[in-house]
């Protein structure tokens, strides 16, 4: 009886919990459908007024867009424009110029007169500046080019350098800019020997042109050197026969006639443009007849530089050069000036001269430098001389010779020893001498800034009277 009870009593709770659930799930949908008519009819009633139209324009686009729309594609190429990276050398660019391996070409200019072609390159370096001058002061003389000017040891000016009819000028920043970087600036010219060194932007103080040789008043930093003129046509006919550093010095000295020669041991000397046989050894009497010469013409105007022939009432210095000696005069004169040793000078016991003898390399030095710096010449040893030219054989240098060889170290590029030798470790002081050795020496007499050029004098020759 209870068992059915509690059956029917669960039957009809289970009936009211369906109904329940029922009821419920209608409810809601009742509501979702209330809610989705009321927001129908609330969009519909706000259509046509005035608060739908100003929602509706702020939600619409920008009408300026329709007219300019903005295309989101890939951006064009940009305009190309000159960098550092762009410059490149010219077509024809020399390829005998030496070009810095760690620097970069960031601008090419120039070319403003074509007839003359000059082209300036400037270019930039991670390097210090003492690395740059030193690669061109080396490659400049490794392939054989003349170097016109050098700058100060302070790093003014420019290094100027001469090759066939090529004329290159590099131009050095005293100082690295900001940064670390250096510029340079190389000018060249194919056509005109005479292009003017360009001092680079970022000088202190401008440079001035430098000059082929030495004036009076040389400017500082500047050294001399032969340059093509048109009197000097003649270097063309000693090509195959001098060396080609050698050339411009011989021709140069022909033309002023200081490097006469005689035909035979009786015969007059000779007046020929040209100098013959200029490999020859010259011997020892050519020589003091040319060093008299060239001093005499290239100090034709000022006397008191000039070395005084002797006379025929002077007593013979040497045995072997008597007063008939053809050139007596020339020889007797450099022994009373005290320019050679001799039984007047004291410095030597030797009363022979050996005229026919070859001049040795420490001979002629020890002859040529009094006249360069016309005063007495310092004392000097072995270890002195090894230390400032760092000649290997310094030891077989004559002793007196030897204070030549170091006053002629002081004289740097001027220097007689780099004029007529280039660059050397072995002076090889008992080596004969050829004529076109022996005629560079005499190229250039004097001090840095202080002296005089064979092409000085041939210049002043050409000059009209005043």
């Amino acid at each position: 009886m209870l068992n059915i009870i509690f059956t029917q009593g669960r039957g009809n709770s289970q009936g009211r919990s369906k109904i329940t659930k029922t009821n419920k799930t209608n409810i809601l949908a009742a509501v979702n459908t209330w809610l989705a008519v009321c927001l129908l009819a609330a969009v519909t009633a706000c259509a046509n007024s005035p608060n739908s139209k100003a929602l509706e324009e702020s939600l619409a686009a920008d009408p300026k867009l329709k007219q300019n729309p903005v295309v989101f594609s890939s951006p064009p190429p940009a305009t190309a424009i000159e960098t550092n990276s762009s410059a490149k050398l010219p077509p024809d660019f020399p390829t005998e110029i030496p070009l810095y391996p760690n620097a970069e070409l960031i601008e090419v200019g120039g070319q403003t007169d074509p007839s003359q072609k000059k082209v300036r390159l400037r270019w930039e370096s991670t390097d210090p500046v003492n690395s740059v001058q030193n690669f061109y002061s080396t490659e400049f003389g490794r392939r054989n080019w003349e170097i016109v000017s050098r700058p100060t040891a302070e790093g003014q000016g420019s290094l100027v350098a001469t090759r066939d009819n090529l004329r290159v000028t590099v131009s050095l920043s005293p100082t690295q800019k900001v940064g670390g970087s250096t510029e340079f600036a190389i000018d060249y010219s194919k056509e005109s020997p005479e292009i003017a060194a360009s001092p680079q932007p970022n000088n202190s103080e401008s440079s001035a042109s430098p000059t082929a040789s030495p004036t009076p008043s040389n400017s500082e930093g500047t050294t001399p050197t032969p340059s093509a003129s048109p009197k000097s046509a003649q270097v063309s006919q000693l090509d195959t026969q001098i060396p080609q550093q050698l050339r411009q010095y011989v021709a140069d000295l022909s033309q002023l006639e200081a490097l006469k020669v005689r035909s035979n041991e009786s015969g007059n000397l000779e007046t020929a443009s040209t100098l013959p046989k200029p490999n020859k050894i010259v011997t020892r009497r050519e020589y003091a007849r040319w060093l008299v010469a060239a001093n005499n013409q290239i100090y034709a105007s000022r006397q008191a530089k000039q070395i005084r022939l002797a006379v025929d009432s002077s007593e013979p210095a040497f045995s072997d050069i008597p007063k008939t000696d053809p050139d007596f005069s020339a020889i007797q004169g450099l022994a009373e000036a005290g320019v050679i040793p001799s039984s007047l000078s004291g410095e030597t016991k030797d009363v022979k001269f050996r005229p026919d003898a070859p001049l040795t390399r420490e001979t002629m030095i020890l002859w040529k430098v009094p006249l360069d710096t016309r005063q007495v010449l310092p004392t000097a040893n072995i270890d002195g001389v090894k230390e400032k030219w760092g000649f290997q054989d310094a030891s077989k240098i004559d002793s007196q010779a030897s204070r030549a060889v170091l006053a002629d170290f002081n004289n740097g590029d001027l220097a007689n020893i780099r004029r007529v030798f280039g660059f050397t470790t072995l002076f090889q002081p008992k080596k004969s001498v050829t004529r076109a050795e022996a005629a560079a020496s005499l190229w250039y007499f004097g001090v840095q800034d202080q002296g005089l050029s064979a092409k000085d004098a041939l210049e002043a020759k050409s000059q009209p009277a005043e």
